[in-house]
């Protein structure tokens, strides 16, 4: 964007006045100073002066793989009795407000499992720079469209109602989910397309078809899963996504269907890169999803597309 600055004299002097030198000075040095502020939003700089949500310094290979990124985290239970539509759960959230608000991710875990089974999410993902409720469902037995549902509850508490609402932008929120939680995170994103960003993890569903969702998803499988085998669930999931929307599919080398279940460097890793380039809208971190990730010891296949741009 072109930027212009104009300078005028609300009076003029006397050439003969002993202050005109002086003025001449001062509007050249005001002048110069114009010039400086523009070039440097023109500059290096401009990147976050163009996109605000930016959280966190440029990103490298090593920042995404820590177990912990630049921000301090701290944390909160929240009871399942001051709730409705959810089981509870705990938050975990960047512990400055300096940078303002944040994008929030709500996380549901799987079949017969409470939110212990995924808590090691919580610190990491804040620490890059969100806001990240991992959440109890009503009862473990919850199918996926209940679990979807819960997702959602959640996050409108945690927008609405939480302790740490201040610090969330209610307009920059995601969801993920382990097994029939991965499965809610479909069901979520089918209902509620304003979602910015959706990852399911080793995902169970009966429906495997979601042509409907608009929210990009990032859909991790595991190669040695036997409870919800990707060939009948998380690789028809993909597909059925329309081919013109962001999405990709990981399937972890090695791994079995409890593998996100435990800290896991290659599910952080690019877990952490589609949240920041969707909720952030922080293209910074396109680098480690276009070119499309390669087949290694800890990636069997990796499909998808490279993010489009706004």
């Amino acid at each position: 964007m072109q930027q212009t600055a104009r300078t005028g004299a609300a009076h003029r002097r006397p050439t003969g006045s002993p202050h005109h030198r002086p003025g001449r000075i001062a509007g050249l040095a005001a002048a110069i100073a114009a010039v400086v502020g523009l070039t440097t939003l023109s500059g290096p700089g401009a990147q976050a002066a163009d996109n605000p949500y930016e959280r966190g310094p440029a990103p490298t290979t090593a920042s995404i793989e820590a177990s912990r990124g630049s921000y301090a985290v701290s944390e909160t239970s929240v009871s399942s009795l001051l709730v409705s539509g959810f089981g509870g759960g705990t938050i975990y959230y960047p512990t400055s407000t300096a940078d303002g608000t944040f994008g929030a991710i709500a996380i549901s875990p799987g079949y017969t499992a409470y939110q212990s089974s995924i808590a090691w999410l919580g610190p990491r993902l804040a620490s890059q720079g969100f806001v990240v409720f991992t959440i109890d469902t009503i009862t473990t037995a919850d199918q996926p469209d209940s679990r979807g549902d819960q997702l959602l509850a959640a996050l409108d508490y945690l927008t609405q109602s939480s302790s740490v609402r201040t610090r969330v932008d209610s307009s920059r929120l995601g969801v993920m989910g382990h097994s029939m939680g991965g499965g809610g995170s479909l069901e979520a994103a089918k209902t509620r397309p304003s979602l910015q960003a959706s990852i399911p993890l080793t995902p169970w569903n009966l429906d495997k078809t979601w042509p409907e969702i608009t929210t990009p998803t990032l859909i991790v499988g595991a190669d040695g899963d036997t409870v919800a085998p990707v060939a009948s669930h998380a690789e028809p999931f993909y597909t059925s996504l329309p081919s013109s929307l962001d999405r990709a599919y990981l399937e972890l080398n090695s791994a079995t269907h409890f593998t996100p279940n435990t800290s896991n460097t290659t599910i952080a890793k690019y877990s952490i890169s589609w949240l920041k380039r969707f909720i952030d809208n922080d293209t910074r971190y396109e680098q480690f999803l276009c070119p499309l990730p390669t087949a290694s010891l800890t990636i069997e296949e990796y499909r998808g597309n490279c993010p489009h741009t706004s």
